[in-house]
């Protein structure tokens, strides 16, 4: 009996210190996560289909949505923490950086573009989307393209790269437009909707998102040329390289996998919450190159 107690009091003690040795060599987020036992993950409330709520619940659904639970459940794995607890924090485009640096949240999933500057603050995951920014408006109207925008209401969201490219072309070209920053993406469609606005300038795939959950999803069109191309990605804290290497790993081996073409089928082909209306938004080819060649880097600068 004693020879067996001996035994389990050192099965024990291996056990231990295996977990002491892990904790001692993780460091930044991944250590944080192991020794709390908890991961906080960032969403947006209105960015269809990517990061967003669609009913009273408070848990966050969308394409992002999706492959942050996938790392998620990587990391389960690798952390050795079956019942690792989710926490929720809700961001803005003004607010997701901060609260990646400061570590309130762990994590950022959403619709998040990757470039040059926000790389000096935050790190990237390899992409998890491409898009172009265009203009949604009316079928009906006259403005079809950002020329024809000259001296009219031209509606964005503020603290996005859409915001700051409108800014940058409404100098450059000098065409006197009324720039309006709406608080979210919700407030820019109805600025639009109300006819405040003749026009939104924003990611083509948001704004395929709003036009599908709008009352009258046919009366409205993405129209234009793509005034630039951007990637999206993961924002995690800079210098963290190991969580970095651990959330690449679990997305490039979503994307091997091929699971990634049923989550983009589910959001992009398929009805969705809340309304149980389609995007009906075939994959892009850059899309489809971001799922067979992962990379980090923002997308190369284009302009028409």
């Amino acid at each position: 009996m004693r020879i067996r107690n001996i035994a389990k009091l050192m099965a024990l003690s291996v056990a231990f210190l295996s977990h002491e040795g892990m904790s001692a060599e993780l460091s930044g987020t991944l250590k944080k996560v192991k020794e709390s036992g908890t991961i906080t993950l960032a969403y947006r409330d209105a960015a269809i289909p990517f990061s967003y709520l669609a009913d009273a619940s408070g848990v966050p659904v969308g394409y992002s949505q999706d492959i942050q639970s996938k790392v998620v459940e990587a990391l389960k794995k690798d952390l050795d923490l079956p019942n690792l607890k989710i926490q929720y924090n809700l961001v803005t485009s003004q607010t997701r950086i901060p609260l990646i640096q400061n570590g309130t949240v762990d994590i950022e999933c959403g619709s998040t573009t990757n470039n040059a500057e926000r790389q000096q603050q935050v790190s990237f995951s390899v992409g998890i989307f491409e898009i172009s920014t265009r203009l949604l408006t009316t079928k009906q109207s006259s403005y079809k393209d950002i020329d024809d925008l000259k001296g009219r209401n031209v509606v964005t969201t503020a603290g996005t790269t859409a915001e700051r490219l409108l800014r940058s072309t409404n100098v450059e070209k000098q065409l006197g437009m009324n720039i309006i920053s709406a608080k979210d993406h919700g407030e820019s469609f109805q600025l639009l909707e109300t006819g405040r606005a003749v026009a939104w300038l924003q990611d083509d795939a948001l704004l395929a998102g709003e036009r599908a959950k709008s009352r009258n999803p046919d009366r409205w069109t993405i129209s234009g040329a793509a005034q630039s191309r951007e990637i999206y990605g993961c924002m995690l804290r800079k210098g963290d390289d190991a969580f970095k290497q651990a959330v690449d790993g679990a997305i490039k081996a979503l994307y091997a996998s091929g699971e990634i073409n049923e989550i983009y089928s589910k959001w992009f082909q398929h009805p969705i919450p809340p309304k149980g209306l389609s995007l009906d938004y075939p994959m892009p080819n850059e899309v489809k190159e971001l799922y067979a060649n992962p990379t980090d880097q923002p997308a190369p600068a284009t302009m028409p």
